[in-house]
C-alpha cells in the first residue's frame, strides 16, 4: 500500500470514509489533493475547481448517508474528490480518456452520481425536483444541491431558489463561494456575495463588539447574550443572508470551507435539526493546496498536461494558432477600424479569446456572467441602437439562448454576430460539451446567415463579412488548432450564399462543411488513386446554400456525399436533401455523413470522428459505396 496515499487507498466508498475518525479527514484531504494534481498533470482536466472543494466533499459524504441522501453538483467540474471516494479511485487515472471515467458526474457511471451535469446553474432546480419527489413518495432522504457563486449569476438558479422558497420543502443548498466561475465573477450579485464583506468585516465586527461588551463585566455579558440571540438581524444587515432569507431560505454562514471540523459540525446540525429550505454559505479558495492554481485559478480551471513542480503546461505539438486565438486577434484588428464593434461573453473571456479585446477596448467589452440568454438579448439591444455586437459563446452553451436568438435577434433582423466556438466534437469534456447540434437548431431560423470556415484564414473572411452584413449572422468554428495556412492582413468580403469549387470531378460530388473540408480533399486524393474523380465544394454557407453551384455539380455527377461535424439529423446534409427534393432532381444518389443519433462520449477528437464516421477513411468508404452501387 502506497504510504503517500495510505488513507485514500482504504477508501472504496463513503461507508469507509464514515468509519474514519474525524481527525483523519485533514490528512485524507491532503492525499486527495496530491492524487488530483498528479492525475491532471498527466492527462489534463479541471484542476482548480476540484482542489477548492476537497474538504467540502469529504464533509458532505462524511455526514450524509450517500447514496440514499443525494448530492447534486452544479456544473460538475469540481467532482474529482467525489469520484475518488465513491469507488472510482482505481480508475481515476483514466479520467477524461476514451473509455475511461468522465470528468463530470454521470448517473450511469456510479449510483453516487445523482444527476448528470456539465452546464451551470442547474443543481438547485434538479435538487428541488428530487426533494419534491421524495416528499410525494414519503421518503425522508436528504437532498443537497451544491452550487458555486459563479453559477449564481445564471438566472435559472434564482428561478429555482424562488420556487424552493415557495414550496418550503427540505432542500439543502450549499453555496460554494470562491469568487470565481471560470474567469473572475462579474456583476452586482458577485459583489454582494463577496467575502470582502461577508468574511473579514463581519467576523472582525462581531469579535470587537464581543470584547468591548464583555469588558463591562456581568452587564456587558448579558448584553452580548441578547445580541447573540438577535444575530440574525446583524447577519441580515451585513451578509447575503437577507437576500436568501427574502427567498424564504434559512441562511447559515458564511463558514470557512477548508476547516473540515467546522464543516462537519455545521452539516450535522443541519442534518439533525434543519427543516425547510436551507442555504449554507461556504467560503473556499479555488485551486487550494497548489500554489500556481491558487495564484492563477483561471489559468488552472481547465488545462492540459503540465509539470507539477513548475505548473508550466506541456507545450502542444501543433504550433498553428487555434481558431479561438484567430477569432480574438481578428476581432481586435477589425475593432480598431470600427468603433461600433462590441464584444460580449458569458463568463468566458479567456476561453473565447477575448482577453486582448477586453484590454484594448474595455468600454466595448462586456462579460455578462453565466447568462447566455441575457448575453444574446443584450446584444440585440446594442444592435438596435446602432452598434455591431459580437457574442462569443461555445456552441453547447448557445443552446441555452435559443429563444433569444429567434425572438430577439432574428425576428427583428438585427445585425448581431454569433461567434460559435467549439462547433463540433470537442473531445475530452464529452457529451455535455460537444457542439454538435448548432447547425440543426440554427439553420431553420429565418433571416439568419450561418457560416463555417474551412480554415483559419476563411474564419477571418467570415468575420469581416458578418460585421458588414445588415442582418444576423452565425459563424461556427471548431475547437483546436487551425490548418496552418497563415493569416491575412486584410480579410476579404465574401458574397453571402456563395460556395467555392475546390476540385472538379465527374464521378461524385463531396460537400464537406467547415473542418471536414480538409479530410474531404484528402479523401478525394485517395479516391483518385482508385480511379474515381470526385468534385469537392466548400459550401462556406450552411444557410443560405449556394443552390446553383450544388445543383450543377449534383446533376453533373449524379452522386452526392455530404460530410459534417454535427448531428446528421436536421443538419447540413438535410438541407441539401431538401434542395434536391424541391428541385425534383430524381435519380441523384445521396449519402449523408454526420454524427449518429446518440450522445458520443469523451475522448480524443480523432477517435470520436472515427467512431462518428466523419474522418477521411469514412469519407472514402462512403464514396466507394455510392459509386459501386450503380
Amino acid at each position: 500500500m502506497s504510504e503517500e496515499f495510505c488513507i485514500l487507498n482504504r477508501i472504496r466508498s463513503p461507508e469507509d470514509l464514515r468509519r474514519l475518525p474525524e481527525s483523519d479527514l485533514i490528512r485524507l484531504a491532503a492525499e486527495i489533493r496530491r492524487k488530483i494534481i498528479n492525475t491532471v498533470a498527466a492527462s489534463g482536466g479541471h484542476l482548480a475547481p476540484s482542489l477548492g472543494v476537497v474538504e467540502l466533499t469529504l464533509a458532505l459524504h462524511y455526514v450524509f448517508n450517500t447514496p440514499k441522501d443525494k448530492i447534486i453538483w452544479d456544473v460538475g467540474h469540481q467532482a474529482y474528490a467525489h469520484k475518488l471516494i465513491t469507488g472510482r479511485r482505481d480508475r481515476f487515472h483514466t479520467l477524461r480518456q476514451y473509455e475511461g471515467i468522465s470528468g463530470f458526474p454521470k448517473r450511469d457511471e456510479s449510483p453516487y452520481d445523482s444527476f448528470d451535469t456539465g452546464h451551470s446553474s442547474t443543481s438547485v432546480s434538479a435538487g428541488l425536483g428530487f426533494t419534491v419527489a421524495n416528499h410525494l413518495q414519503h421518503c425522508k432522504d436528504r437532498v443537497i444541491a451544491v452550487i458555486g457563486d459563479g453559477s449564481m449569476t445564471g438566472g435559472m438558479a434564482f428561478e429555482a431558489l424562488n420556487h424552493a422558497g415557495h414550496l418550503g420543502k427540505d432542500l439543502i443548498v450549499v453555496l460554494n463561494d470562491n469568487e470565481m466561475s471560470i474567469s473572475p465573477n462579474v456583476g452586482a450579485l458577485s459583489s454582494f456575495l463577496s467575502r470582502k464583506l461577508t468574511g473579514k468585516t463581519v467576523v472582525r465586527f462581531k469579535r470587537e463588539a464581543e470584547q468591548f461588551l464583555k469588558s463591562f463585566s456581568h452587564v456587558g455579558e448579558n448584553i452580548w447574550q441578547v445580541l447573540k440571540k438577535s444575530e440574525e438581524s446583524i447577519k441580515g444587515f451585513f451578509t447575503p443572508g437577507m437576500l436568501f432569507e427574502a427567498l424564504k431560505f434559512e441562511y447559515i454562514g458564511p463558514i470557512p470551507g477548508h476547516e473540515v471540523g467546522k464543516l462537519v459540525e455545521t452539516l450535522k446540525n443541519v442534518r439533525e435539526f434543519g427543516r425547510g429550505p436551507i442555504l449554507i454559505h461556504v467560503l473556499t479558495t479555488k485551486g487550494k493546496g497548489y500554489e500556481p492554481a491558487e495564484k492563477r485559478p483561471g489559468d488552472y480551471h481547465g488545462l492540459g498536461p503540465f509539470d507539477v513542480a513548475t505548473g508550466i503546461p506541456v507545450p502542444p505539438k501543433d504550433e498553428h494558432p487555434t481558431y479561438t486565438k484567430v477569432f480574438g486577434s481578428t476581432l481586435v484588428s477589425l475593432a480598431e477600424k470600427n468603433s461600433r464593434i462590441a464584444a460580449i461573453t458569458a463568463a468566458m473571456p479567456a476561453g473565447t479569446g477575448l482577453l486582448d479585446f477586453a484590454e484594448k477596448f474595455p468600454e466595448r467589452f462586456f462579460d455578462v456572467g453565466i447568462a447566455e440568454q441575457h448575453a444574446v438579448t443584450f446584444a440585440a439591444g446594442l444592435a438596435a441602437q446602432g452598434m455591431r455586437p459580437v457574442v462569443a459563446i461555445y456552441s453547447t452553451f448557445l443552446q441555452r439562448a435559443m429563444d433569444q436568438v429567434i425572438h430577439d435577434v432574428c425576428l427583428q433582423n438585427l445585425p448581431v454576430v454569433l461567434a460559435i466556438d467549439r462547433g463540433g466534437l470537442v473531445g475530452d469534456d464529452g457529451p455535455t460539451h460537444h457542439g454538435v447540434f448548432d447547425i440543426s437548431f440554427l439553420r431553420f431560423v429565418p433571416n439568419l446567415v450561418v457560416m463555417a470556415p474551412k480554415n483559419e484564414r476563411e474564419l477571418q473572411d467570415m468575420m469581416f463579412t458578418a460585421l458588414n452584413h445588415p442582418g444576423p449572422t452565425a459563424i461556427r468554428y471548431p475547437r483546436g488548432h487551425g490548418e496552418g495556412v497563415g493569416l491575412e492582413k486584410a480579410p476579404r468580403l465574401l458574397k453571402i450564399g456563395k460556395g467555392e469549387l475546390l476540385r472538379e470531378g465527374d464521378d461524385l460530388l463531396i460537400l464537406p462543411v467547415g473542418n471536414r473540408v480538409g479530410p474531404a480533399l484528402e479523401a478525394a486524393d485517395g479516391l483518385a488513386k482508385l480511379g474515381i474523380n470526385a468534385a469537392v465544394i466548400n459550401p462556406r454557407f450552411i444557410k443560405p446554400l449556394d443552390e446553383e453551384l450544388i445543383r450543377h455539380w449534383a446533376t453533373k455527377t449524379g452522386r452526392v456525399l455530404t460530410v459534417e461535424d454535427n448531428a446528421k439529423k436536421g443538419g447540413f446534409g438535410s438541407a441539401v436533401l431538401e434542395l434536391l427534393a424541391d428541385d425534383g432532381l430524381a435519380g441523384i444518389r445521396i449519402k449523408l455523413l454526420g454524427l449518429p443519433d446518440r450522445f458520443l462520449e469523451h475522448g480524443p477528437q480523432s477517435v470520436l470522428r472515427k467512431i462518428g464516421k466523419i474522418d477521411t477513411p469514412a469519407i472514402i468508404e462512403a464514396a466507394l459505396g455510392l459509386v459501386k452501387t450503380d
